[in-house]
C-alpha cells in the first residue's frame, strides 16, 4: 500500500457530510476530489492539501505543515503535511477548510 488507509480514512470521515467528494488514486496516494477539482490526498509520508495560493501563507503557519515540494520544486498552492501533524484532529479541520474553500472557488470539472 503506498499511503496509510487509516489517515485516507480521517479524511473520509471529515468529507463525508460534502457533497460533490470523490476518491482518486493519484500521486501514489489517494486524492478527494470536490466536482473533480483536487482537496486533499494522503501517500505514504503523509498528506497534502489544495490550499490554493492566497490561503497557502495561513496553512503553513501550523506546525507540521510545509512546502509540497515532491516534483523537486515547489508547488504553489499547495502544501505537504506531516503523518503526525495529520492525525490531529484541529489541524487537518482547518487544512480541510482551506482546502474546500479552495476547491469551492473553482469550476467543476
Amino acid at each position: 500500500m503506498a499511503y496509510d488507509e487509516g489517515l485516507a480514512q480521517l479524511m473520509r470521515d471529515d468529507l463525508a457530510d460534502q457533497d460533490g467528494i470523490s476518491e482518486k488514486k493519484m500521486f501514489g496516494g489517494m486524492c478527494f476530489l470536490l466536482f473533480g477539482n483536487m482537496v486533499c490526498g494522503v501517500h505514504k509520508d503523509g498528506a497534502m492539501f489544495r490550499v490554493g495560493k492566497s490561503r497557502e501563507a495561513e496553512a503553513r503557519r501550523i506546525e507540521g505543515a510545509g512546502e509540497l515540494t515532491f516534483t523537486g520544486r515547489p508547488m504553489g498552492g499547495m502544501i505537504e503535511v506531516t503523518e503526525d501533524a495529520l492525525a490531529e484532529d484541529d489541524k487537518r479541520a482547518v487544512w480541510i477548510r482551506l482546502a474546500l474553500t479552495n476547491a469551492l472557488s473553482l469550476p467543476p470539472k
